[in-house]
């Protein structure tokens, strides 16, 4: 993957260059798998699973990107639109990520959203998506 892309986000303002030390990104990649493992419980209210997994799915775009050597300059959302880029992540994948943190953002503040459990499973799934890719970059370094 070229980071032509990477560079026109870093000439618009959204993201920015910048080195990440490898124990960062382990850190992240770390703190996501904790936290997908969590989301996985269905014991959870899923208020607190879509929280989870919606915090695990942002810490592993955020690792993929670092791992590019770029970081967001402002927008959370930054991070997922960067998937294609980083790990190839579909389109459509992505949209389920932008609806997740349309849905973020009304909890967080405007106090609540209507969370499904199909899209709690749906973050899930891309979560672990992005943590095996993210394995195989590290594998190759």
């Amino acid at each position: 993957m070229t980071h032509e892309q990477l560079d026109n986000l870093v000439n618009e303002g959204k993201l920015k260059k910048g080195t990440v030390a490898a124990q960062g990104i382990a850190k992240l990649i770390s703190t996501g798998e904790a936290r997908l493992r969590d989301a996985k419980n269905e014991q959870l209210s899923e208020e607190s699973r879509f929280e989870l997994a919606y915090n695990a799915v942002h810490a592993l775009s955020l690792a993929a990107l670092q791992m590019a050597g770029y970081r967001p300059n402002w927008n959370r959302y930054i991070v997922f639109i960067s998937l294609e880029y980083t790990l190839g992540i579909s389109n459509k994948k992505r949209r389920i990520l932008k609806d997740a943190h349309r849905i973020r953002n009304l909890v967080q503040y405007e106090g609540g959203a209507e969370i499904t459990g199909e899209l709690i499973k749906a973050i899930i799934r891309i979560s672990e998506e992005i943590s095996l890719l993210l394995e195989k970059k590290r594998e190759k370094r």
